[in-house]
């Protein structure tokens, strides 16, 4: 029992990381009609209020929480959903998407390192080989096998920001198995969702930098597939996805998987006219053996500890 649920909170994040990995190229696509602002409003927009007809339509009460768990949940959506989005998108319109999803690559080891702070101990063995060789996986991806391009790799400030924004999404991953423990999961998105339209229509008053009404009504076909695309399997699917995943596997595990986003954005890039090499595809494989060896070490272990029968 206990394995066919991992199997299936595996292929859950697998789906999960394909939606978020094509939202990159996607996302890049239509801010070359409309600002980071608004393609987040829309985002999360469509999101909210998608899930706001569902609890219509399934007449769903609000759960009686204590004001300090309203409290922690609201502040982790901002953070984790409102603040990684404000940074990945306004960061993607300064930077190319092969360098956000390098650095959002280091979310498993950033949410790790939070875990082992948060348990006061130090990773295993095991997830410290797993996240060395999936990094390297995603690096051999993104350089297609020239590891010298790393070292013409340089921070702008659109990397700047999607590296605050990798450091918000990894606080969300870790603190939402916590969360999940007392808000039914479906609430704990819809906060999120309009948490970060709170929070998107903030900076707007503040900053003036877009006209999300204006940029709608003259946006293309083909960005308005790209919008709904991103609110509703890149948000709503995504985020039911990997919330499941997480309240599965835990968080250190659920965040390997995040290895995959740029191994799924150099995919669905192909669309832009780009092409996928043999070093590419090797260093796919390689993310996959990385994510694996956890669960080969843990089976390994415990058939040692089994008796042996004669």
């Amino acid at each position: 029992m206990y394995f066919s649920e991992t199997i299936k909170a595996i292929v859950l994040l697998l789906i999960c990381t394909a939606f978020w990995g094509a939202t990159f190229p996607i996302g890049k696509h239509a801010l070359t009609e409309v600002h980071a602002l608004t393609l987040i409003l829309w985002r999360f927009g469509l999101a909210a209020v998608s899930i706001g007809l569902y609890f219509l339509w399934r007449r769903t009460p609000i759960p009686k929480l204590s004001a300090r768990q309203w409290l922690a949940a609201i502040t982790v959506s901002m953070v984790g959903i409102g603040g990684l989005n404000i940074c990945l998108f306004t960061g993607l319109e300064l930077t190319n998407p092969n360098n956000g999803a390098l650095v959002m690559a280091l979310s498993p080891l950033m949410t790790s390192l939070i875990g082992c702070v948060d348990d006061k101990k130090l990773p295993t063995r095991a997830m410290c080989v797993s996240l060395a060789v999936s990094l390297f996986g995603v690096l051999l991806v993104l350089t297609q096998g020239d590891f010298a391009r790393l070292l013409a790799f340089e921070f702008n400030r659109g990397d700047k920001l999607i590296v605050l924004g990798m450091l918000f999404w990894s606080l969300y991953t870790h603190f939402t198995q916590y969360i999940s423990r007392f808000m039914p999961m479906v609430m704990y998105i819809f906060i999120g969702m309009v948490s970060a339209v709170i929070m998107t229509l903030v900076v707007l008053n503040v900053t003036h930098s877009a006209q999300p009404i204006q940029e709608s009504l003259a946006i293309s076909p083909s960005v308005l597939a790209d919008l709904l695309f991103i609110g509703i399997l890149g948000t709503v699917a995504g985020y039911f996805l990997w919330i499941s995943g997480v309240n599965q596997l835990g968080a250190p595990k659920a965040a390997l998987f995040f290895n995959f986003v740029p191994v799924f954005a150099a995919i669905v890039s192909l669309a832009y006219g780009q092409h996928t090499s043999a070093l590419q595809l090797m260093g796919m494989a390689v993310v996959i053996a990385g994510l694996l060896l956890p669960q080969l070490s843990a089976r390994r272990q415990a058939a040692a500890a089994e008796p042996c029968k004669i």
